[in-house]
């Protein structure tokens, strides 16, 4: 691992090989020059990044703000999903299409999560059998420890959900914790956070990496679950930020991680974390080691 692979603000990062090159998108660059959200980088080696200005165009009315998108590509046609809302609320999970992964992309006018009173975090699977399923983090305010959890739905296609929405972790230790004594919904409630899935099908199980506890500070990392089918039902090998965690190579809060094939055929893990002046999230990519049967950086 060497330090951030691009020097600008660069949060909640996915990274899609195509055609023999590699395009990053992130959160930030909202509205920039070119007035889009999102910025896109690409490069041919996943190690020198050029930016290539902004990805998705604004929707009409008040300004919003974009959060965590992810690209999927189906029949010809780019598919991002993202959420938008106002500052951290309101948010719900939207689709943009495009015809190259430079975009520039459109919003289809879909709320993929109409019934949920906040949802973020939207990640494409789509499973050896064809089937597309969207993992995302949404709310809830029962059980023993409240906050933000992971679901899942299948898609019927592209745009549209085809099933109900099933509960694929919710937090379960004290290391997931957001803030206590948090305003929430109009309560005072110790919060706790899971969020930004991403799932891979790797030695005959599906793996679920995901991030808790408070992006904002040290207590960030990322967890891991497995299942035997995409709708779970997901176990935890081991507790806590097992995969990432604060101070491992001098990393402060990784987390919001995806993961691409790098050139090599290797795993790479894509994530953000902050810079030492705490004033940047930015963009830092690992090799992934699949030895154990979990996964870990590679040593």
């Amino acid at each position: 691992m060497n330090g951030p692979r691009y020097s600008g603000y660069f949060a909640d990062p996915f990274v899609l090989a195509w055609q023999g090159q590699y395009y990053a998108y992130g959160t930030g660059h909202n509205g920039g020059e070119d007035g889009r959200a999102f910025e896109i980088l690409s490069s041919p080696d996943l190690v020198n990044w050029t930016s290539r200005g902004g990805a998705l165009t604004p929707l009409p009315g008040e300004p919003r703000d974009y959060w965590a998108p992810e690209v999927a590509q189906s029949e010809g046609t780019f598919y991002m999903y993202y959420s938008a809302g106002v500052g951290d609320k309101h948010h719900h999970l939207r689709v943009a299409t495009a015809s190259s992964p430079l975009g520039p992309f459109t919003d289809q006018g879909l709320n993929l999560t109409p019934g949920e009173p906040f949802a973020i975090d939207p990640h494409p699977f789509q499973d050896k059998d064809g089937q597309w399923y969207l993992y995302f983090a949404r709310d809830h305010l029962d059980g023993e420890r409240v906050g933000t959890s992971l679901a899942v739905m299948p898609m019927q296609d592209m745009q549209t959900p085809g099933g109900p929405v099933t509960t694929v972790l919710r937090a379960t230790h004290d290391w997931q914790l957001y803030q206590r004594e948090r305003s929430m919904y109009g309560q005072t409630l110790d919060w706790h956070t899971l969020e930004g899935p991403f799932v891979v099908h790797r030695g005959g199980l599906y793996h679920c990496f995901y991030s808790g506890g408070a992006w904002t500070n040290e207590t960030y990392g990322v967890g891991h679950a497995v299942a035997e089918h995409p709708l779970g039902p997901w176990r935890e090998p081991a507790e806590g930020p097992v995969v990432l965690a604060s101070g491992l190579n001098g990393l402060i809060g990784p987390g919001h991680n995806s993961l691409v094939v790098g050139p090599d055929g290797q795993d790479m893990i894509v994530f953000h974390a902050w810079n030492e002046e705490r004033t940047q999230r930015q963009l830092h990519l690992a090799p992934l080691d699949w030895a154990s049967g979990s996964p870990r950086l590679h040593s």
